[in-house]
């Protein structure tokens, strides 16, 4: 089932709903009235949570690139222009998925990869607002700051 290309732009990372009126005057009323210590005496400072270690230490933030291609929706964008914005992985098994965004947000990607041996990742981007558009996609983990990525029209890097 294809999804339609709505062009909403969600403020959060996750892609869910976002909170409405973050910073409305209720917010600001209540805030105005409220002071956390932050000390050894609050009922927070005592141990509660076992968070495990992440298991791949590939999760988390990350920042992207790509190149290669020209998006029509970028006035005066070329295929030799980086596109840059955030990045986020998540490793789920042996797949490795990247989401990533560029032009102020406003346009996202995911890319579904699998490990092919130790530091290889093969896998598949599509353009999640423009969803007709999907390449195939082959990443290196040169380590945990950088994936090298390329698909068959230019570059699709992460580094954090």
């Amino acid at each position: 089932m294809q999804q339609p290309n709505t062009n909403l732009i969600i403020r959060n990372p996750f892609g869910t709903t976002d909170v409405p009126g973050p910073n409305d005057r209720e917010v600001m009323d209540y805030a105005a009235t409220v002071t956390l210590a932050g000390d050894a005496d609050d009922i927070n400072a005592a141990q509660w949570a076992a968070i495990p270690v992440p298991s791949d230490p590939l999760d988390g933030v990350w920042q992207s690139r790509w190149n290669g291609g020209a998006d029509p929706t970028i006035a005066g964008d070329t295929p030799d222009r980086w596109k840059q914005g955030r990045g986020e992985v998540r490793v789920a098994g042996e797949r490795i998925y990247l989401r990533f965004d560029w032009d102020g947000g406003r346009r996202h990607g995911l890319i579904d990869a699998r490990r092919d041996g130790g530091y290889r990742l093969v896998g598949k981007y599509i353009n999640l607002t423009n969803p007709v558009i999907t390449r195939p996609w082959v990443g290196l983990v040169v380590d945990a700051s950088r994936i090298d990525g390329c698909f068959p029209n230019g570059r699709l890097d992460f580094q954090r």
